[in-house]
């Protein structure tokens, strides 16, 4: 891919002056990239083999606040550092942003007894676990995560001098698959198309959304943890080029009640080490294979469990509405964009399960390591897959919902011995620490809803 680099190939690029400045980066709760600008020569000497942040990058709200009540660290500890080691494999251009290079970090400390550990609790640190338990039995997951948002002429700066009322957005109707709708829109699109591709990011296509001024951007199947890597530094660069081109974009769930939310779906299937599909049987109805069936199994049995990693804030359960192509069901079915699982390209070699459950909030790396965890049990326990469901989920009686508020899905998560004996104890009460202060700055906010309701009639 163009744009991938090796420490080599950044050395000739910095010896005639293509780069000079490297971004350092770890990947925080919220799936955001935080960390540090090098001047080139100093990474080449020294950062490339580690750097360090402060701790608390891993303790905080959307708003940065540092978080009380974390056992990893907090005032009473003194807020120290974490280690930034940079994983070489992600190093890469970044074409939108001058002389750019740009690498993800994993995130160590120091144990009581001096040892140099992944932080438990590291987003990328959680997916890699559960990938480990895979690669033991010879699978390795593939998937693709489909990012939707918003476009904007408003800039971020304008937006918030407009207290996030009254955007502008770029289009005014309906711009699902249309071309015209869409044209108006390629100065920013096209940017960003071009731009991730450069980025050793292959985008296949963008398309219009099933609203005015949305967009989605799909880029080709993969490893999971390079599909996550991709995905968090595309959020970030499509953010920059906006910015860079004076207009915004928003990835909340659902940033207008009138509008339709923002998805992250998920794609997933698994291949085995000569790289043949495990989810496909030619002589399985739908070419399903016994396996896949065990996985989905599992998503469907701890759904409730994981919604928190795939809707992790009190805005993500907005979206989840009746007739806007947002699931409220936890059933499958085959090319049925109304439940909660789909069953995608069946009878042939690429049939795979669709998560359609995600927002475009999630952290990538843990809403998969999420999925995987639940599949990992179905294929262990060899859970007999419920009957597919046909029609409109929406009007199904008597199947399990998907949870419909932060409350209810950080009660499934503190209760899920599943997601505590795969991802740690200490890992799930972390973020079902996060999930209640969440909660909690939500219940003491005072909203534009009540005052207009209130202000003058209660």
């Amino acid at each position: 891919m163009p744009g991938k680099l090796d420490l080599k190939k950044l050395h000739a690029l910095a010896k005639i002056g293509e780069v000079d400045t490297v971004l350092a980066v770890q990947v925080d709760m919220q799936g955001r990239l935080m960390g540090k600008r090098f001047h080139v020569d100093f990474f080449l000497n020294s950062a490339c083999n580690g750097t360090h942040a402060c701790n608390y990058l891993l303790a905080t709200d959307i708003e940065m606040s540092p978080v009380q009540g974390y056992n990893s660290t907090s005032w009473k500890q003194g807020y120290g550092d974490y280690e930034m080691k940079p994983d070489l494999d992600t190093l890469r251009v970044i074409p939108w942003l001058q002389r750019t290079a740009l690498v993800i970090c994993d995130v160590y400390m120091h144990t009581a007894d001096h040892k140099l550990v992944e932080v438990p609790h590291s987003p990328r640190a959680i997916l890699k676990k559960q990938l480990a338990r895979l690669q033991k039995m010879g699978i390795t997951p593939m998937m693709a995560t489909e990012l939707e948002f918003h476009i904007f002429k408003d800039s971020y700066e304008t937006a918030h001098k407009k207290s996030y009322r009254d955007l502008d957005l770029i289009s005014h109707y309906n711009e699902d698959y249309h071309i015209f709708q869409t044209t108006k829109e390629e100065n920013i699109m096209r940017a960003i198309r071009n731009g991730l591709n450069g980025a050793d990011i292959p985008v296949e296509n963008s398309k219009g959304e099933a609203d005015p001024g949305q967009a989605e951007v799909n880029v080709k199947y993969a490893e999971s943890l390079l599909t996550a890597d991709r995905h968090s530094i595309m959020k970030n660069g499509i953010k920059e080029i906006a910015w860079l081109s004076d207009q915004s974009v928003c990835f909340m769930a659902k940033w207008h009640q009138d509008a339709a939310g923002n998805s992250s779906h998920i794609h997933q299937s698994m291949v085995n080490e000569k790289n043949e599909p495990l989810f496909y049987d030619k002589n399985a109805q739908y070419g399903f294979s016994d396996l896949g069936r065990n996985y989905l199994s599992g998503l469907l049995q701890y759904t409730a469990d994981f919604t928190f990693f795939l809707a992790p804030n009190i805005n993500s359960y907005k979206r989840f509405s009746e007739g806007t192509f947002a699931p409220t069901k936890t059933v499958w079915s085959v090319d049925n964009r109304t439940a909660g699982y789909r069953i995608c390209a069946p009878g042939n070699k690429n049939v795979r399960i669709e998560c359609r459950i995600g927002g475009a909030d999630l952290n990538p790396y843990l809403a998969m390591a999420a999925c995987v965890a639940a599949g990992i049990k179905g294929m262990e326990a060899e859970y007999d897959l419920p009957e597919e469901f046909s029609g409109d989920a929406y009007s199904a009686v008597g199947v399990q919902k998907v949870p419909a508020t932060l409350r209810d899905a950080t009660a499934a998560l503190d209760n899920s011995k599943m997601l505590r004996e795969a991802f740690g104890t200490d890992v799930i009460d972390h973020y079902v620490h996060a999930a209640r202060w969440e909660q909690n700055c939500y219940d003491k906010s005072v909203t534009d809803w009540e005052r207009e309701r209130g202000f003058e009639r209660s």
